[in-house]
């Protein structure tokens, strides 16, 4: 049995055993059009354009264990966590239990971390590469990206700040810390790597020098922050954009326009900006403790938006972002400065 047969038969078995009670199951023909949405990413490697995300407000570690076991079983194959989120164990954790246990295999499994801004020198940068192995317990990471193009003070503070309550920098320059992420692909212990929270501006310094090109850059986007000129420019360049935040940190789930649209489709709020960003050929990792809201969630391969629907969506942008990090305002590198 090949490993696509592996992945495609595991998945219908959950599907016909645990959702079998369920009034929200997630349809077969979902799962095959889920294995069949994957990316090529511009190396060549493949990437499932829904995926799961770990960290943000109101997550701790203590849940993160359960909500990656309960994402597996609901069919996803793309979970996104970071150093900085302090659960890499538990995500790992939960992975290496469901290979254990025969339900995925680790080639039918893409996970994606990001090296944190208080390791940006090149020596810090393999230390976090190779503290996130460890934390994970996995033999390469699938895709690495650098967090923020902001380097700060090196030390055991995630945000160390002066005394106006402001990040403290690092004169380190995001290109080195590049290229310390390029070796890790040499060496065999990251497939792919990338960028999160980068402008257009910055990208650009990155493809000057860059060896081996990045293959996505991680932003926060939904119907508030559409970030069409960013994705457009990411578009041109060949490398792929990942939505982070999709559905505007729960604020946008009683807006009316979205009412509407979810109710022409039988389709929840949250299912609608998910498919949202499909649509706009995005891959999207909306985060949910709730097992009913993660399949619920995972049931949007079955429908289509209207190109009205998806102008009525564009209509709802007023470049409103709720993960701005304000403390770093003032750093050389903060991406927020510039139009896009």
């Amino acid at each position: 049995m090949t490993a696509n047969m592996y992945f495609l038969s595991s998945i219908l078995l959950f599907v016909l055993t645990a959702f079998e009670t369920s009034a929200k199951s997630v349809s077969i023909s979902n799962v095959t059009t889920y294995i069949n949405s994957e990316l090529s990413l511009n190396n060549g490697l493949k990437m499932p354009i829904l995926g799961f995300g770990t960290g943000g407000n109101g997550v701790t570690p203590s849940v993160v264990y359960d909500m990656v076991i309960n994402a597996i079983d609901a069919g996803y194959r793309h979970i996104d966590t970071a150093f900085v989120f302090h659960n890499e164990i538990e995500v790992g954790r939960a992975i290496n239990d469901r290979i254990r246990q025969g339900v995925i295999k680790r080639e039918d499994i893409f996970v994606v971390t990001k090296i944190w801004n208080t390791y940006h020198s090149r020596a810090r940068a393999a230390e976090a590469i190779r503290q996130s192995l460890s934390n994970l317990n996995l033999d390469y990471i699938d895709l690495l990206l650098m967090n923020w193009p902001m380097g700060y003070k090196e030390g055991p503070v995630d945000e160390p700040l002066d005394k106006y309550k402001l990040i403290i920098p690092s004169p380190v320059d995001y290109v080195d810390t590049w290229k310390e992420m390029e070796l890790s692909v040499g060496d065999g212990i990251v497939k792919s790597i990338g960028l999160s929270n980068f402008n257009s501006q910055q990208i650009l310094r990155i493809l000057d020098s860059a060896i081996i090109k990045p293959v996505i850059n991680q932003i926060e986007s939904h119907p508030q922050l559409s970030q069409d000129k960013l994705i457009n420019y990411c578009k041109s360049k060949d490398i792929h954009v990942t939505a982070y935040s999709p559905l505007g940190e729960g604020r946008l789930l009683d807006r009316t326009e979205l009412i509407a649209i979810a109710n022409n489709h039988g389709k929840s709020t949250a299912q609608v900006m998910i498919r949202y960003q499909i649509q706009r050929g995005v891959s999207v990792i909306p985060r949910t403790v709730m097992k009913s809201h993660m399949t619920e969630n995972f049931n949007v391969f079955d429908f289509t938006l209207t190109s009205a629907e998806m102008k009525a969506i564009d209509k709802m942008d007023t470049n409103t972002r709720y993960y701005e990090e304000k403390v770093a305002e003032k750093h050389e590198y903060y991406p927020f400065s510039t139009p896009y």
